[in-house]
């Protein structure tokens, strides 16, 4: 399993135990908290019937028949009210007072009128001077037919206990409130996990994203490629980011002087020997002609080392470059054109032909000093292995995502065993007329260049014979 999937999974599991819990506990919390509201209200309603039952007290005994006849009215009245959305269009009290006995002396229902009610606990402990309630059920295997029942006593002039009034209400009247309640809490609480689930894809998404980002940094890293570190913001991934790159910067860099120096210090050997051998020679006063030969000798291999050391500086500062500093856009019809321009005089003692085959309108984003160089070591490369009489062609492949210059001569062609070699800093093939080396930069000078813009280079021999190489750039 993933560490994407790891982290949601562990984060939604805590936010869903949480709000299930929450949930529940709002849920469980809604109906007695209902009912302890109901219940509230029926003790102030119990208590105000009770005074005024009281005030209709003839010789101790509760006058009923005023209080039946005003309880009458009352339920016939139509409140045509409206509670927080919910209809209540009846009146739902149910009275009935008991005498010191615990008979019931009048019931507004008419149901119980005589009955014995001293063993309920409204009644039964409303005499003893207690508080009494009890909730009943009309149907007992149904909780929604419970029946809330309190108790008042009811008091003479005097404080003497005359009876007990108790006011009766159906729970099931304030159902619809407990239920719309849950479904609410449900509802939010559905919403809640959700936002939730929403808000921990975002923040997974967003970890794995920067974790991809730095994994896929590392492993262009190790593998060599150029590669710019990617933006992770100002936390502690920006910060670790970081710390890999300057770690890159510093183990590059002291692998990179140790191989430049091992690389310059075995490919200077050649020309110091030949520059020392020479210069020897001379010391002994040779001939006017061998003296001329020897001199231009030193100069050759001067001049050798002068170019290697420029190109090798040149390639030096282009391996350490991770990205374009201005790109810009580019014509390549155009760019192939100043490039053929600066090799006209060659071209000329070559007596060869280099055709511009590419389309006019092809355009690329890139730094046009380093591709005007990269193609002029590519022809370069093309006219000195190539005969004299001969024909170079530049045309432009394309794709969606990519431009492609091939180069196409009809020299020598490149030998198989040296193939695998070609991009190695310092190799190089003797050219076939002089069957001199170059500085065996060129090639890797190109390849850093074709890197930085995203794109690669490839040289093969063409079946019809010469060396086909093809810079491919990359659109972005």
């Amino acid at each position: 399993m993933n560490i994407t999937l790891r982290l949601l999974l562990g984060y939604f599991l805590i936010v869903g135990l949480a709000s299930w819990f929450v949930l529940n506990v709002f849920t469980q919390e809604v109906k007695p908290g209902v009912r302890q509201t109901m219940e509230e209200t029926l003790v102030d309603t119990s208590q105000l019937l009770a005074e005024i039952a009281g005030a209709s007290l003839d010789d101790g005994k509760v006058n009923t028949e005023a209080f039946s006849t005003a309880f009458k009215r009352y339920q016939l009245r139509t409140p045509r009210a409206t509670i927080w959305g919910l209809k209540k269009n009846s009146t739902d009290l149910r009275v009935y007072m008991t005498d010191l006995r615990g008979i019931v002396i009048y019931d507004s229902s008419g149901n119980a009128l005589g009955q014995d009610f001293s063993r309920w606990n409204d009644v039964y402990l409303t005499l003893q001077g207690k508080y009494g309630a009890r909730s009943t059920r009309t149907n007992p295997d149904d909780e929604r037919t419970s029946v809330m029942h309190v108790a008042a006593p009811i008091m003479d002039s005097n404080g003497k206990l005359a009876g007990v009034l108790t006011v009766a209400k159906p729970t099931a009247n304030v159902q619809p409130f407990i239920d719309r309640s849950s479904s609410r809490i449900q509802r939010a609480g559905w919403l809640l996990m959700g936002g939730a689930l929403l808000i921990g894809l975002i923040f997974t998404w967003w970890l794995t994203r920067s974790i991809n980002l730095l994994r896929r940094y590392a492993r262009d890293v190790s593998s060599g490629k150029k590669t710019d570190l990617p933006n992770l913001g100002q936390g502690e991934l920006g910060e670790l980011g970081r710390a890999l790159a300057e770690m890159r910067e510093k183990l590059d860099g002291r692998e990179y002087v140790e191989n430049y120096v091992h690389h310059l210090t075995h490919e200077m050997k050649s020309p110091l020997t030949a520059i020392l051998g020479s210069a020897e020679l001379l010391a002994e006063y040779p001939p006017a002609d061998e003296h001329k030969k020897f001199t231009l000798h030193i100069q050759q291999q001067t001049q050798r080392l002068k170019q290697m050391i420029d190109k090798l500086l040149a390639l030096a500062v282009l391996e350490r470059q991770g990205a374009l500093h201005q790109p810009s856009t580019i014509n390549i019809h155009e760019l192939i054109a100043s490039v053929i321009a600066d090799h006209t005089v060659r071209l000329q003692q070559q007596n060869m032909v280099c055709l511009n085959l590419s389309s006019l309108g092809i355009e690329v984003v890139g730094d046009a000093f380093l591709l005007r160089q990269a193609l002029s070591n590519l022809l370069e490369n093309a006219i000195a292995f190539s005969s004299a009489n001969s024909q170079v062609s530049f045309t432009v492949e394309s794709t969606a995502t990519l431009h492609s210059i091939v180069i196409r001569d009809h020299g020598t062609g490149i030998p198989a065993y040296a193939l695998p070699r070609i991009f190695e800093r310092f190799y190089s093939l003797p050219r076939p007329d002089t069957k001199i080396k170059s500085t065996g930069l060129g090639l890797p000078f190109v390849r850093e260049v074709a890197l930085l813009h995203h794109g690669s280079i490839s040289l093969i021999n063409h079946p019809e014979g010469g060396i086909e190489a093809k810079l491919t750039l990359g659109l972005k």
